[in-house]
């Protein structure tokens, strides 16, 4: 129903048999039902059930719960905005390979948000997520090689991640790239 694969597409009955199986334990139903309610899929919109539904799943060992989770904790959607735990829901979910958990996990270390600053585990939470794609973190590893925030300074290294992000579609990376153009000469005055 959630798709409408085999039979006309309805959110509403999808949601009614993700409950059926989230009362049933199942993991996926749960953060699936999660997600319904936190963004008013098939169901009012509501930040309370979104929590409870992710809290279910990631104490399963739902990496995606886990990570989203963290992000309600991390904005106070649904629950007190706690940033310690936000960040302890990310490294749960980063420890199972999230790579979306792994770029939040490393965003935490980079700004000290439930965690004590430190941009080498920035860094290397970030390499984690770019290694696996992730285009958010791609960006952000290369404006760690860019500036020397937790690696040693590489304009290569920099440059290839902005590309990485950039054959992605991410638009911040393609004008992050635009430094590395060389720039164009006035006139006739050439060297």
């Amino acid at each position: 129903y959630a798709y409408g694969r085999g039979v006309a597409q309805g959110r509403n009955k999808a949601v009614e048999y993700f409950q059926k199986a989230a009362e049933q334990g199942h993991a996926q139903a749960q953060f699936v039902l999660g997600f319904c309610y936190e963004k008013g899929h098939g169901v009012a919109q509501d930040f309370n059930d979104a929590v409870k539904y992710y809290h279910k799943a990631a104490e399963q060992g739902h990496a995606q719960a886990q990570n989203n989770l963290g992000l309600c904790y991390q904005y106070g959607r649904g629950v007190a905005k706690i940033l310690v735990k936000a960040a302890k829901h990310y490294q749960k979910a980063a420890d199972q390979g999230n790579a979306q958990a792994q770029c939040n996990l490393g965003l935490c270390y980079q700004y000290g948000r439930g965690v004590a600053k430190n941009l080498v585990k920035a860094a290397e939470y970030y390499q984690k997520a770019a290694e696996q794609g992730y285009a958010q973190a791609q960006f952000n590893l290369g404006l760690c090689y860019e500036l020397g925030k937790g690696v040693k300074e590489d304009l290569d290294e920099a440059f290839k991640y902005y590309q990485l992000a950039v054959n992605q579609g991410c638009p911040i990376a393609k004008e992050r790239l635009r430094r590395f153009e060389p720039m164009p000469f006035e006139g006739n005055n050439l060297p």
